[in-house]
Formats: structure tokens, C-alpha cells, sequence
């Protein structure tokens, strides 16, 4: 049931997506106008030999987006970078999302405003470095509407975004491996007995914080997770899976308490037990 209402809710994107992009041509520019949003490509200089950008959707009061993997509704965001000017490569980070639980299930979402930080890595250092971005997104109050938008914007030295991006750059959750020290942390993860494959995940988390986690697994595999129990223990469920799954599966694990956020990696064998 829960793959048909992803399945339904992606056809439905995509075919509101193509009426927006038919019925609303414009110019490519630097931000655009979207249902009850904005989006927009900020600048933030170099980045060693990198270039450094952000994309920035901010959001009407109400209303929210997807993080990279939306939970059991919602849509993440998409983006086109192909006709970018002298790029090699595009790294997009995610700031860690939030819980939203309601009628339609469990979403990881953002609201209000978020930048996704880029680095971009240039085909050659001594050319200008000019962005274009195709971006498709869900815009959700009570329903999902898509929002689409053309952009593109020139990076320059100055990068007058860069505080902007450096903000949500520490959003972004570092990497850690279960059992490291610290006041945030995957304290151990354990296969446990039910109806479906289970993970239980052990948590330390800082005084007075309620901790939030976020499993994803690979394409055509769907995992959800509890919210914490008043010891901190985290249910992560195998809901569906490949018929011929086999060998080791990577299992991301993204661990959010207040202004801290972790990601720990860790495989399940066939038979769904960490590894």
C-alpha cells in the first residue's frame, strides 16, 4: 500500500510538473516565483578549487518540502545541472530535515526556508563558472503541488551568499561510525524479532533533547523508523524489499538531536541483520 501512494503521488508530480513547465515559460534568472515559495541559486566564491553555491527554497507559513528522501509521502526535489557552462561536477548536501507525522503518514521535510549547499567542481579553474538548474519540487500544506523552476546565475569571487551557505552547511550531518564517542551518537544497532525484518537502533543523545532518525536504503528497498522510546531506542522496519535481494545492503542512518545531526552507515546481510 505504502509503494502505490509513492507510485501515485510520483505520477501525479510529474504530470503536474510538465502542465507548470508548458503552461508557465520564462526567462532563466537567478530566483523564481513558485506555489506559496521562492527558489533561488546564491553565490559563495571559491571553495578551494572548488566554487561554492546553494539552492534556496524558501516557503510560506504552513507550508513545507522534502528532504532527499520524503518518508512515506511527499516528493524529494529533483535537479537538472546539464546546461551549466564549464562544470565537471555538482555535489548537493542536505541539511537534516524534520519528522512530520499526519494524516497522510510520516514525512521528512523542511519549512519555512532551507539552502542546499552545493560545491561545484569546475572542467577548468581559470574559466567563469556559470550555473543553469532545471528543479522540480513539492510544495505541501494539506495537498502536494509541485513547483518548477528555470535558473541560472554566474558564480563570482565575491560570493555575497556565502554566510547563508556556511549556515546551512553545518546542518548538514557529519560522519560517524556506530560506537563513537561523543554527546550525539549510534550507540549499536541489533536485529530483533517481528512481523517484518527489524533493526533495533540505540542512541545517545544530549540532555533534554528528543533525538529523530532517518533510515534509507537503496532503490526498490522502503524502511521506516519509530520515533525514540524513553530509553532512546529507535525501531528501523524492512517494509519492502527485492524478491531477489542478496549480499550486503548499505543502510544509512541520519540521527538528528536540536542543532546536531550525525549519518552512520552500516550494511544488512540477505537476511536483514547488521553488519
Amino acid at each position: 500500500m505504502t509503494s502505490t501512494l509513492r507510485i501515485a503521488a510520483s505520477a501525479f508530480f510529474v504530470s503536474l510538473s510538465c502542465f507548470s513547465a508548458f503552461g508557465q515559460p520564462a526567462p532563466a534568472s537567478p530566483s523564481a516565483q513558485g506555489f506559496h515559495s521562492q527558489v533561488r541559486l546564491l553565490s559563495g566564491g571559491r571553495q578551494g578549487e572548488n566554487w561554492l553555491s546553494g539552492v534556496q527554497i524558501t516557503l510560506d507559513e504552513g507550508f513545507k518540502t522534502y528532504w532527499r528522501n520524503p518518508g512515506e509521502s511527499g516528493l524529494p526535489p529533483s535537479f537538472d545541472w546539464s546546461a551549466s557552462e564549464n562544470v565537471e561536477s555538482v555535489e548537493v548536501q542536505w541539511p537534516a530535515p524534520k519528522r512530520h507525522e499526519d494524516a497522510a503518514g510520516v514525512a521528512y521535510v523542511y519549512s519555512h526556508e532551507v539552502v542546499l549547499p552545493v560545491v561545484v567542481k569546475p572542467k577548468a579553474a581559470d574559466k567563469p563558472v556559470k550555473l543553469a538548474l532545471v528543479v522540480d519540487y513539492g510544495v505541501c500544506k494539506d495537498i502536494c503541488i509541485p513547483a518548477h523552476a528555470d535558473l541560472s546565475m554566474g558564480l563570482t569571487e565575491a560570493g555575497p551568499q556565502r554566510a547563508a551557505i556556511e549556515t546551512f552547511m553545518a546542518k548538514v550531518p557529519r560522519r560517524q561510525a556506530v560506537g563513537a564517542q561523543g554527546e550525539l551518537t549510534v550507540l549499536s544497532v541489533q536485529p530483533r524479532n517481528g512481523a517484518k525484518p527489524e533493526l533495533s537502533v540505540s542512541v545517545l543523545a544530549p540532555s533534554g533533547e528528543k533525538p529523530a532518525l532517518f533510515a534509507e536504503a537503496p532503490d526498490n528497498w522502503y524502511v521506516s523508523s519509530s520515533t525514540a522510546d524513553a530509553d532512546n531506542r529507535f525501531t528501523v522496519t524492512v517494509e519492502e524489499k527485492p524478491k531477489d535481494a542478496s549480499g550486503p545492503v548499505p543502510l544509512t542512518l541520519t540521527l538528528v538531536a536540536g542543532d546536531k545531526a550525525i549519518e552512520t552507515q552500516v550494511s544488512l546481510d540477505a537476511g536483514n541483520s547488521p553488519r
